[in-house]
Parts: C-alpha cells; sequence; structure tokens
C-alpha cells in the first residue's frame, strides 16, 4: 500500500432515546458532505483499489455516496473491526490490505484522527482533529509503521 484515504462519517443524525448508536442515519447535510467528499476525491483523482468501512448506518452511507461520484469505484468492504476501533487496531486491519496501492477506510472518531496522528507524527495523542465527512490522503514512505506516512491533503466540508 502506497495510499491511505481516510475519511470520517458525515454528519448523522442524534440516537433516538434508546436507540442503538450503529444504527444513526445521516443528516441532510451529511448527505451532502459525503457527496462532497466524493467529488472532492474525483476532482484530485483520487481512485481507491479497496474500500473498508465500519458497519455502521452512517459510515456505509458515507462511503456508498461519496463512491457514487468516483468512476469505478471499487464495491465497498465492511470491516466490524474498524467501529470503535483503535489506532493500533486499525494499524493491524489495515495490514492485511497491503497488497492493493490504494486503501480507503471510511471510520469514526477518535481512531480515524488517532490513526492520521500515528501514521503521520508517530504519536496517537497528537490527533488534530477529524470534522465530520473530513478527508485525510496519506502517502506512505515504506511500511505501514508509526511516523512513517507523509500527509498530502486533508479536506473538510
Amino acid at each position: 500500500m502506497h495510499e491511505l484515504i481516510l475519511l470520517r462519517h458525515a454528519e448523522a443524525q442524534p440516537a433516538p432515546p434508546g436507540g442503538e448508536d450503529e444504527v444513526r442515519r445521516l443528516s441532510g447535510r451529511g448527505e451532502q458532505e459525503a457527496r462532497a467528499a466524493g467529488e472532492w476525491l474525483k476532482k484530485h483523482g483520487k481512485r481507491p483499489d479497496r474500500v473498508l468501512c465500519s458497519p455502521s448506518e452512517r459510515t456505509c452511507a458515507t462511503a456508498n455516496l461519496a463512491l457514487a461520484e468516483i468512476e469505478r469505484a471499487p464495491a465497498m468492504q465492511t470491516a466490524s473491526e474498524i467501529y470503535n476501533a483503535t489506532p493500533g487496531e486499525l494499524l493491524a486491519l489495515l495490514d492485511q490490505h497491503g497488497d492493493v496501492n490504494t486503501v480507503m477506510l471510511v471510520g469514526h472518531n477518535p481512531g480515524i484522527e488517532r490513526l492520521v496522528a500515528l501514521l503521520v507524527e508517530g504519536r496517537s495523542e497528537d490527533f488534530r482533529g477529524m470534522p465530520p465527512a473530513g478527508l485525510a490522503v496519506l502517502h506512505l514512505d515504506g511500511p505501514l509503521e508509526p511516523g512513517n506516512a507523509r500527509l498530502d491533503a486533508f479536506w473538510s466540508p
């Protein structure tokens, strides 16, 4: 893997009283943010070879809306280990997908923002924040290890 695209889910509706977090849907604004993320990827020629997504409703909707903007986008693969994952757990998952050039991972904070910090800065506590539908494009300068990536682009709606 030479490039990693990290996408945080777009704005979601609050969970109903007693409702489960995993079934929260995107808000109308969130749907627009997800499409805009896909438009940004398309405009900048970013087309993942593989897409890994948390199985929550809001992440799957974000991924599907963003991918709809990209020509010949790959099918999304859900990975339950992304939900509530630590940066180390996300690294372990990504390590299994080194056979492709560009991987896009669609997930949640704080895992996504801490993974960016870990890969770029070498320390996950140095996270900078990742707004809803925020995108970070990382170039890997070698193996998938802490401090071994360069932040090539950051976008947020």
